[in-house]
Order: C-alpha cells, then structure tokens, then sequence
C-alpha cells in the first residue's frame, strides 16, 4: 500500500528534456518524486491517483538550473540600485535604470535624505562602460554625503567607487599608496574606484559589502527565493559564499521550511583560508548537505571582469593595451586542485579572460596526472574568452563550461569598441564552439551582475544579439534545443545532479518550470518573452503571483 497519493498533472504540453521520452501530456507525481510522463494511460499503471488540471493550459519543463548565480541579489534590493537598465525587483516592481552618472548621483541623495544620519549607504549594478569616458569618481558622491559612507558596487561586483569617508574608514584616504587596484587622483589620494578583492575588503564592512554578514542575511535569501519563482528556476547556485557557521546554520533552518521553494547550492569561495582550510571545510560541509541545500563544493576566482578591465587577457590584452588583475596564484591554485581531487571535492573556477583560462587547465593537466578522477566534473565559470584550442582542451581534461550568454545583449557594443575589439568580441561566450568541441555546456545570469531569468540567457545564446540588435558572433549561436538543454540538464551536470533534476523522468525530483507559452511555438527568436507562471518544486506548487 503507497503512503501517499499520486497526483496525475496534465498540460497542454511536456517538454521532458529525456531523450527516450522528449514530450507528454501528463505527469505522475508522488510526494516529492516523478513516477513517470506520458499520457494518462500510460499513467494508469501507477494505480488510484487524482487527476489535477490546474496546468491543462500550462506548458511544463523541467524546472530551471541556474549555474551561477548570487542569493545575495535578494540582499541588495535593500540598497539602491543604480544599474543603466530597467529591472525587476522580487516584488515584480520595474525599476527603471540610471543612463547617466548624474541619475546615480540623485538617486543616491534621495535616499540619503530618507537614511538616518552616519548609517552607511549601498548602492549596486552602476555600469561606467556606458558614461562614455567618465568614471564614477570620490569627489562625485561627495556630492551625496561627506558624512556617512557609501559605497557603489560595479553591476560585475568586482570593483566599488567609495566616498571621501568610506576611504577614511578604511584607512585608505592618504597619499603614498601604491597598488594596481587603487587608482590615484591628481592630488595623490585614491580616486574612489577600489578593483579587485583586495582592496574592496578594507571598506566592504563600512558600506554594507561584508561577504559574511551577506551570507547569513535571511530575508535576503528569501527575497532571492522569490525571483527564482518569478524566473521557473527550480535549483540555484550560490556561487561564492564564505559560509560562516551561523550563515550555514540559518540557511538549513529556512531551506528546511515547507514553504521554500528553492534548492540552493552553495559553494565556499576561496577567501580567507588556505587552500587546506579550504577543502578541509568544504568537507566539513558536504556532511551537513539536505535536499534543498547542497553543500561542500569550493568556488576560486582566478582573475577579475572583463568589462571592469580586470580579467586576465592574453596578448594583445585589451585595446588600450593594460591587463587585469590575478586573484590567486599559480601555487594556490595548485595546491587547492591537488587537495580537491584527492578529496572528491568539486571545484567551480572564475576565468574571464584567456590567460586565466591558461593558467586553470595548465594546472589541472598537472594535478590530473597526479590525481586521475574520471568524473570530477571541474567547471570553468564564465570562461568568456576561451577559443577552440581551449574547449578542445576542457574536453580532454574532462572539465565542463558555464558561459555568460548574458553578456553579449548587455555589453557587446562596449566589447567591440572598447574591451577586447571585434574578433574576441565575436566569439565571446562561444556556446557553438563548446558544444561542437563535446565540452559539457551550462549558460547562466551570474545574478546580480545580470538578471536571473533563464529563459533570457537561452535566449541570449540563440540570438547573440546586443542591445542595439547587432548580431555578435553569428557563427556561434545555437538552436532552441541546445539552449533549453543549456538551462537545465546541462547546468544539473556541472553541479553533478543530473542525477536528480533537470529532466522530466522517472525517479527524478517533482521540479517543473510552469510556462505560459509554449518555447517550441514561440521559437528562438521571442523565447525571452514566455511568461512564466511559477515552479513545482520537489511537488510543492508555488505561483509567482502568490508568493
């Protein structure tokens, strides 16, 4: 006798995403689990069940894997944003974007009008690259306040423009510096632009940038929890968190309630530790993982932006001729391999530019050859400016790819003319060139930096079309079918839980994207525009317009 009922949905239609059974008109559903899809006949084997119609005239996928995201978005919606496009909060409220750093600078003082005095001010997502040649400077949000500090995060969250204050607060508002990441003014002191971790860390406690306090901020995990609703995503990376003990303590606690609808996976950036702490602790983690909180893989950043002229980019760098910034070195990097693959730990590496990419699979050749593991499945993030000979190399390394599809309608324009110039512009993100080269493939939002919404990556990668409409990369697009495969079980296989989700199967978890529209109907071309009604999650419904 079944403890629990079955639950039979039926759809206008079931994309599957399982190749032995790619669409149906039903699914069996049993506590958490998926019994099976097909018809309702087919279903009849599984014995009493309810039929439920509520989806009659939904079209269901598998619901969305987001490969790299931040559940920190749901924090910073607390502070002001000041992001160039419009965007959507988890309340479904527009904001409309700032198109000139003056719109910054007065959305920051009304604000600052409503704050008490000498509380910090955090504002997120401003964009330089399209004021022209104007950076964000101290002098301009001394303009919103000399007495309280404030801090701006780049929409890359690899750099921050500060005030005279925060500089003061982090002992850096004094001449004789002499760092990469801190440019000068004319009069010796720090301009206010902080690139790269390093400096960023000095004042991030004065602004309301700490990564730990980030970590443990609860309603912001569950105002992230929310998007992903809005979004169908079903499962999300938190790519990069330092995972104090609290943090890890309050995220079992709220993913562990009925109501959340999210399983997040969360990996422990390498800050702070040595590489040995660092395995040691992801370990530590892996034990205390539950279904909706996937714990025990190690995220390491190995250089900066691209577009925050920080990534690591082979000769001829970038068009002005500087490089970026390294982030860790090739002794770290080393040793955190050699302790991961001894250990079965899983390692997502940050490279955005093609020496980083380099110095990632030189250094896992070597560790390989020292530590053989045929499945571990280390997966290069963003990996944006990787060519052919790369992808052939992560395939033969056994590596997988997680590329910012998202990049090309936000930043093409400013990679033509201003980053990298049109040929590596053009195969940015280079989705056909993975897949051709048999590299595992995932896409992703790296939400905040972009918006989560996995329909509008796939979209990003059929069409590679920049904001002006200007195809970038023609010869790297992708069909409808690669794109959905990219959004859901390709992004499960980088976090090895093809397993588990992605896919619309027997045995796998009740996780469904509940769609207005039917992405085979509308096609490549509009994908970006099928609603999204809300997510089955692990068999709990959840509506977007209810949550």
């Amino acid at each position: 006798m079944n403890p629990q009922p079955t639950t039979i949905y039926r759809a206008k239609r079931i994309l599957t995403m399982n190749p032995a059974n790619p669409e149906a008109t039903h699914v069996a559903v049993r506590g958490d689990r998926i019994l099976g899809a097909g018809s309702l006949a087919d279903l009849a084997v599984w014995g009493e069940h309810e039929v439920d119609d509520r989806f009659a005239d939904k079209v269901l996928m598998p619901g969305f894997v987001e490969g790299h995201s931040h559940t920190m978005e749901g924090t910073f919606w607390r502070y002001v944003y000041c992001g160039f496009f419009d965007r959507m909060d988890p309340d479904g409220k527009i904001w409309p974007g700032c198109d000139s750093i003056e719109a910054v600078i007065e959305r920051l003082r009304r604000r600052d009008a409503e704050l008490p005095a000498g509380e910090p001010m955090a504002g997120w997502s401003v964009d330089p690259l399209y004021y022209g040649d104007r950076r964000l400077t101290r002098a301009d949000l001394d303009q919103v306040s000399t007495e309280r500090p404030i801090g701006v995060l780049h929409a890359s969250g690899h750099i921050m423009n500060v005030n005279s204050k925060a500089l003061e607060m982090g002992g850096l508002l004094r001449t004789g510096i002499d760092h990469p990441g801190i440019p000068l003014a004319d009069d010796g002191l720090p301009q206010g632009e902080l690139q790269g971790p390093d400096p960023m860390m000095l004042v991030n406690t004065h602004v309301g940038f700490d990564r730990g306090d980030l970590a443990g901020d609860e309603p912001g995990l569950r105002q992230f929890a929310r998007l992903c609703v809005r979004t169908g995503v079903t499962t999300a990376a938190d790519l990069a968190s330092l995972l104090p003990d609290e943090a890890v303590d309050m995220m079992l606690r709220v993913t562990g309630e009925d109501d959340f609808p999210t399983r997040i996976v969360s990996l422990r950036r390498f800050q702070s530790l040595t590489p040995k702490e660092l395995i040691d602790r992801a370990a530590e983690l892996k034990g205390r993982s539950t279904d909706r909180l996937r714990l025990g893989m190690v995220k390491v950043v190995a250089d900066g932006s691209v577009q925050g002229f920080t990534a690591r980019i082979r000769w001829p760098h970038y068009v002005d001729g500087r490089n970026g910034l390294w982030y860790i070195t090739p002794e770290q990097l080393r040793e955190t391999y050699d302790l991961a693959l001894e250990r079965g730990i899983h390692i997502h590496t940050h490279t955005n530019g093609d020496e980083a990419t380099v110095l990632v699979l030189d250094t896992m050749e070597a560790a390989l050859c020292r530590h053989p593991s045929p499945d571990h499945r280390f997966t290069i993030q963003h990996c944006q400016l990787a060519d052919a000979a790369q992808f052939r190399r992560m395939k033969a390394l056994g590596m997988c790819a997680n590329l910012f599809s998202n990049h090309h309608y936000f930043y093409g324009e400013q990679h033509l003319t201003k980053t990298v110039g049109p040929e590596r512009a053009r195969r940015m993100n280079a989705c056909a060139t993975a897949l051709r080269e048999g590299v595992p493939l995932a896409i992703h939002s790296d939400a905040p930096v972009t918006p989560l919404g996995p329909l509008f990556t796939a979209w990003c990668a059929i069409n590679r079309l920049t904001v002006k409409s200007q195809v970038l990369g023609e010869h790297e697009r992708i069909g409808l079918d690669d794109a959905l495969r990219t959004i859901t079980l390709g992004a499960a296989y980088t976090m090895k839980l093809d397993g588990e989700v992605g896919s619309i199967e027997a045995g796998k978890r009740a996780d469904f994207a509940v769609l207005e529209h039917d992405p085979l109907e509308v096609g490549g071309a509009d994908l970006k525009d099928v609603g999204v009604w809300g997510v089955v999650q692990g068999g709990r419904i959840f509506a977007a317009e209810d949550i």
